[in-house]
């Protein structure tokens, strides 16, 4: 099996670097541009309806904003859907900062997240500790907050098994951390994300 986290290659790098995400207006913007100029923590979700992952972002949202100003940082997530959702995912979640979208998954595969796949955590595996509903639960939830909610969002929210993963990375085309998911409730502790960007 592939090293979750193994840092991508200078080529891995230069491909990524050459792709763009979409906005919350559905601009393109170079990838490249989100960590030119310092070193920032990247966040690939799953898919915008994705219960799990908007538990994680809203932990993420919990970051005092001086903390990441003190660090010389800045969190950005990316989703493999349209972009579209992403006002309504930020209104969810109260994350703060930039949501982008990447819905042709070039720059998850141009990273090294090519896993599909549902299983939740493996028996015996401790649960993040962002996680804080049932499975039924956060089913119902995200049921609820995506398609019944937002029936014109029906497939913009992108594919439900795509797996996702953080990345520190800058300033410039340098990567100092990398964790890809190995099922749907595998994001790294956001306390271990920050601790990382200090080493």
């Amino acid at each position: 099996m592939t090293d979750p986290h193994r840092i991508p290659t200078d080529d891995e790098l230069k491909v990524a670097s050459t792709l763009n995400v979409l906005d919350i207006e559905g601009k393109e913007i170079p990838f490249s541009s989100l960590f030119a100029n310092q070193k920032t923590i990247v966040v690939f979700i799953r898919h915008f309806f994705c219960g799990r992952c908007q538990e994680y972002v809203e932990a993420l949202a919990q970051v005092p904003r001086s903390k990441l100003e003190d660090l010389g940082t800045s969190i950005v997530v990316i989703g493999c859907g349209e972009w579209q959702p992403i006002k309504g995912y930020l209104e969810k979640t109260g994350f703060k900062g930039a949501i982008y979208a990447d819905p042709t998954r070039k720059v998850y595969h141009a990273l090294g997240m090519d896993i599909e796949k549902l299983a939740t955590t493996p028996a015996g595996e401790k649960k993040r500790s962002y996680i804080r509903s049932s499975i039924l639960s956060v089913t119902l939830s995200s049921t609820w907050s995506g398609p019944l909610t937002n029936p014109r969002l029906i497939g913009k929210q992108g594919n439900i098994s795509q797996l996702g993963g953080e990345f520190i990375l800058g300033p410039g085309n340098t990567c100092s951390f990398a964790s890809r998911m190995q099922h749907t409730e595998d994001h790294v502790e956001v306390d271990d994300l920050l601790k990382a960007l200090e080493e």
